[in-house]
């Protein structure tokens, strides 16, 4: 088969979705992304970053890439989450505005025509805001409404209520966004963060068609708290709260219960069990903000060994361009020589 040739000049736009375990919706979701493109009328690429799929992914997005040269591929060598997947695909990216959307169709690829729409009027980063979210339960729907508020209160940056990661980004944001390599990710804070002129636009999210969520309790919640430690330092602030209020409850405490001794003549509060619930009390209130003092020095731990972000196996549809050359993008080395008995 002839290998596709890349196109004659770098793209306008660049949708860039990371896939993991979508092996059954990539065909459709393909179709959809590509009647939109063409529909504007400038060059595109659609750049699919496969983060550890278990399931066909690899192979369906290495026959898109085959029947279509603006389909590129990058194949983690591993799973290395949602957030970094978006990285590697904006450090990829060539196009003069970056379009980030989950590759589920639950943000439909249609939305995009709006944030063109958008960004042509001079807006460096359009957001979509979702209106609706039809097909989830009443618990994540609480969830995430209640994440976006506490987010938006305790943060630095003013991230925009009830938004995803499904954005367009002007060359601009993006270059700024890329050269923020810290590894606990949270990308729609960080573009919060950079600043320029931003806008949203109202969309009704779809009901998953295909597979499951692959963003279950466990993962939202260290998104959440990534977010948190990430651009706030509410929860170490919180601490001397706590302290504080403690503080001005014992002093207040001893000389109640000196008066109403004083007064009744009985012996207030007596026994072990007070004194040890007081002390299991503070105690927790301890350890909990050790923990949360932990939660910070792992984070400065995590910069300070300099590790890559994540370590690409195999791209498809780079080979006349080679690899990005302006970000610590690591690229698993692939030898063909033959192992051969050590001399000795």
């Amino acid at each position: 088969m002839q290998k596709p040739t890349s196109q004659a000049r770098a793209p306008t736009y660049s949708v860039v979705a990371p896939v993991y375990n979508e092996a059954e919706g990539l065909p459709e979701f393909y179709q959809r992304v590509r009647a939109v493109m063409e529909s504007l009328g400038e060059p595109w690429e659609l750049i699919l970053v496969n983060d550890g799929s278990r399931d066909r992914s690899l192979e369906v997005m290495r026959q898109l890439h085959a029947e279509d040269p603006r389909v590129r591929v990058i194949d983690f060598a591993r799973n290395f989450g949602h957030q970094i997947a978006v990285t590697a695909g904006m450090d990829y990216a060539r196009g003069d505005a970056v379009i980030i959307i989950d590759s589920d169709l639950q943000d439909p690829p249609e939305t995009i025509r709006d944030l063109v729409a958008k960004w042509r009027e001079g807006y460096e980063v359009v957001y979509a805001v979702r209106n609706k979210r039809p097909g989830e339960t009443w618990f994540k729907l609480f969830t995430a409404k209640l994440f976006y508020r506490i987010i938006y209160l305790i943060t630095d940056v003013h991230i925009p209520l009830d938004t995803g990661d499904f954005r367009l980004m002007d060359r601009r944001v993006v270059n700024a966004v890329t050269n923020m390599r810290e590894h606990n990710r949270f990308i729609r804070g960080m573009t919060s963060w950079v600043g320029f002129r931003q806008t949203g636009v109202y969309y009704d999210r779809d009901v998953r068609k295909y597979g499951s969520t692959n963003y279950p309790l466990r993962k939202m919640l260290k998104l959440a708290w990534d977010a948190v430690t990430g651009f706030s330092f509410f929860p170490l602030r919180l601490a001397i709260y706590v302290a504080f209020a403690l503080f001005l409850l014992s002093v207040l405490a001893i000389p109640v219960v000196a008066i109403l001794r004083l007064a009744t003549g009985e012996q207030l509060f007596e026994g072990q069990a007070t004194a040890i619930s007081v002390v299991l009390l503070l105690g927790s209130a301890q350890f909990f903000f050790f923990f949360v003092l932990g939660q910070y020095v792992a984070r400065i731990y995590d910069e300070v060994r300099g590790r890559p972000l994540y370590i690409v196996a195999d791209t498809f549809g780079y080979e006349d361009e080679g690899e990005p050359q302006r970000h610590r993008v690591v690229m698993a080395e692939k030898s063909d020589r033959e192992e051969t008995p050590a001399q000795g």
